[in-house]
């Protein structure tokens, strides 16, 4: 079995509801996916039970916000099959709060450069936990403003090196405390992406604390970085992870469910990873 294990929906920062993201994932002959909205697991239980009906295996997972202080960096780990994910519940929440207020203060200082309103952009993000900053360029869209969501507006607005930015940082804790909660609800955690956000020495910091796996295959890793984090994860004993994180028409690029697959063998590894791990340790106990 072979899965885009990185998606996201209408709960966070994608355009697609659930219903229609398992239905693409059906016509692309998709065998399994994961839905890995950022900070929000609401969308697992309604996602397995459609996922049943459409002969797609939807495994459990959420992508968790961080922020690493000692790089000034923001960090994404993934989450995948929890025993407790109510134990995640409070963290998902705080870091909800934590973004909605420097969405808040981000929509502000938009409205006062160009002619939106906070209230539009609410009517953007309808469906979501929070503002994101694809809702606030959905509003400048509907506007006549910006003719997509990526572009020089975007790059004005959200890219730290642009003097006009708008960017507020969300207080989000610390990746290794994110790695601590994943295993304290009996979750497995994966570092997200480690080429879009440059976390290679994160990494490194990491596996030393007990993370279980890295996103290999992802559209923000070169294909040089793919092949380094290959000979990582080997050398480490890591799961190997990948997948589009599709958002629908908030996607960075054309990218549909299923261009980026996890290849069969590292879905059995994830899916086998904790009843192997139990069965070490009680070996190691006899």
């Amino acid at each position: 079995m072979t899965g885009d294990l990185h998606c996201h929906t209408k709960l966070s920062d994608s355009s697609m509801g659930i219903d229609d993201l398992i239905v693409l994932a059906q016509k692309r002959g998709l065998e399994a996916i994961a839905i890995t909205d950022r900070d929000c697991q609401a969308g697992t239980v309604r996602g397995k039970i459609i996922g049943e009906r459409k002969g797609v295996t939807v495994i459990p997972g959420v992508e968790l916000s961080a922020y690493d202080s000692k790089r000034n960096s923001y960090a994404d780990i993934l989450c995948y099959l929890p025993d407790s994910p109510d134990r995640l519940e409070g963290l998902c929440h705080r870091n909800i709060d934590a973004r909605k207020r420097a969405s808040q203060i981000m929509t502000l200082k938009v409205a006062r450069k160009y002619p939106i309103t906070p209230e539009l952009v609410t009517k953007c993000a309808t469906g979501s936990t929070a503002v994101f900053e694809q809702h606030i360029m959905h509003a400048l869209m509907e506007c006549g403003i910006s003719a997509g969501i990526y572009g020089d507006i975007y790059d004005e607005l959200f890219s730290p090196e642009s003097e006009g930015n708008v960017v507020t940082i969300a207080k989000y804790p610390e990746p290794s405390e994110i790695v601590k909660a994943i295993h304290e609800a009996g979750g497995i955690a994966v570092l997200a992406h480690p080429g879009s956000r440059n976390s290679f020495e994160l990494l490194d910091e990491l596996i030393k604390i007990g993370l279980d796996g890295v996103e290999v295959w992802h559209p923000g890793n070169t294909e040089e970085q793919q092949k380094e984090l290959l000979k990582i994860a080997k050398a480490k004993g890591l799961l190997t992870i990948g997948g589009t994180e599709f958002r629908g028409m908030y996607s960075e690029s054309a990218l549909c469910v299923g261009d980026i697959v996890t290849p069969e063998d590292s879905v059995k590894a994830l899916l086998s990873y904790k009843s192997k791990a139990r069965k070490k340790k009680q070996a190691q106990k006899q």
